[in-house]
């Protein structure tokens, strides 16, 4: 895993502090106040500040761990042969915003989830 950058160089040679990326879907909280996130700027304790953003990020990466999963499920099964409105590889590419050769990696991962699930009762 690499280490956090807390400054980034630009091609000139510049560098400029890197901010955290925003939420795409943050809480109603930080519409209002940009500098809000997570309650996280009003913790004064770096210690705290510490153990709070670290539960975060473990939080973050296993929810977007498991979002891959549900990816990869749904494009398996729009992908899959035996439905009569199939949608290909170059389609499912495109609707996610992948190459078409991470869309076929995607599928294959999906059909091996799918596999792995118990039957319905």
């Amino acid at each position: 895993m690499s280490e956090p950058q807390s400054a980034q160089q630009t091609p000139d040679g510049a560098q400029h502090r890197m901010r955290p990326a925003r939420l795409l879907f943050e809480p109603e909280a930080a519409a209002s106040d940009p500098e809000h996130f997570f309650d996280l700027e009003s913790i004064e304790d770096p210690g705290r500040l510490l153990d709070r953003s670290t539960e975060l990020t473990i939080a973050f990466r296993a929810a977007a761990d498991r979002a891959t999963e549900f990816q990869a499920m749904a494009a398996a099964q729009l992908a899959d042969p035996g439905r009569f409105d199939r949608v290909s590889i170059a389609a499912i590419a495109e609707r996610a915003e992948w190459s078409e050769d991470y869309a076929k990696r995607m599928v294959e991962f999906g059909l091996e989830l799918l596999n792995e699930q118990p039957p319905p009762e």
